[in-house]
């Protein structure tokens, strides 16, 4: 008899809280069925491409940390808008070989870039080698690392290793000076 009244009480009690939680949270309750964006972020995965090739060559990469997502720069000396970036395989320019072994994270951005990574005359503008890791990512939300795949007839191309397959949005802007920049961005999740 003692047990059934405990068990008793313990529903009614456990029947009660969840009644409140319920009617103190409408506005939680109706994000999560209804899947708010996360930082109001709609950017969505699919492939972006945009812009034409060009003879500005690649001079630097960088990364970033920001409040809801992680960044990439590709900074070019002279004005670049071409880019293609899509979540799949990435292959190194002129070679085909793979680049997933060797790129760190559970999801891969193949990012082409429409300019070089060298100058006229065919000295590169980057310090770095086919299958190098360009950037340190240690305590980044979302990027695990970042792999040059080479530059071959006028396209660069980058592995960008992420934790999972997540919104991204890729843009271009102007400056510093002469310079122009392509700006990868890739969401820290997908909801709230």
């Amino acid at each position: 008899m003692r047990i059934r009244r405990t068990v008793t009480t313990l529903v009614v009690a456990l029947a009660t809280l969840i009644a409140a939680t319920a009617t103190a949270t409408p506005t939680a309750a109706r994000q999560a069925a209804t899947g708010s964006p996360y930082c109001g972020i709609t950017w969505g995965s699919a492939d972006k491409t945009a812009g034409a090739l060009s003879s500005a060559p690649l001079v630097d990469v960088r990364t970033g940390r920001h409040d809801c997502h992680d960044r990439v720069v590709f900074e070019f000396d002279g004005p670049v808008t071409g880019y293609s970036v899509g979540y799949g395989e990435t292959y190194t320019e002129g070679e085909g070989l793979a680049l997933s072994p060797y790129t760190a994270g559970d999801a891969l951005l193949r990012v082409s870039l429409r300019a070089p990574a060298y100058d006229d005359e065919h000295l590169a503008t980057v310090p770095y080698r086919t299958g190098e890791h360009v950037a340190n990512v240690l305590r980044y939300q979302t990027l695990r690392d970042v792999v040059f795949g080479g530059s071959f007839e006028g396209y660069s191309t980058f592995a960008v290793g992420v934790r999972a397959r997540l919104p991204f949005r890729v843009f271009v802007l102007a400056g510093p000076g002469s310079h122009s920049r392509i700006v990868l961005d890739v969401a820290h999740q997908w909801q709230e």
